[in-house]
């Protein structure tokens, strides 16, 4: 089955801001793309693209002062067959985790 995908996500900044982004499909999912999912931002700034320790693709920019506006559109095959289920995998509540020093 083919499943379309995107998003539009605004912003309103007071200032230049910094952001790295994780809004790309997986890597290991690229094969199923019928087309490209690239990340378009309005105004057009200058991004870095990297691919982090777990695999996903990220996305450094900064943000100018003012509205900021993300968008990606692409379709993406897709089996329709339920993920796999690992009931032993540990979950760590977020009220537990350490905050860094």
């Amino acid at each position: 089955m083919n499943i379309h995908l995107g998003f539009e996500i605004g912003y309103q900044f007071p200032q230049p801001t910094p952001m790295i982004l994780t809004l790309s499909v997986h890597y290991s999912r690229a094969s199923d793309l019928l087309r490209p999912d690239h990340l378009l931002t309005k105004p057009a700034v200058p991004a870095t693209a990297y691919r982090d320790l777990f695999g996903n693709w990220c996305t450094r920019l900064v943000a100018p002062a003012g509205r900021f506006v993300l968008t990606a559109d692409t379709v993406i095959h897709d089996s329709g067959a339920p993920d796999i289920v690992v009931p032993s995998a540990p979950q760590t509540p977020v009220s537990t985790c350490q905050r860094p020093p």
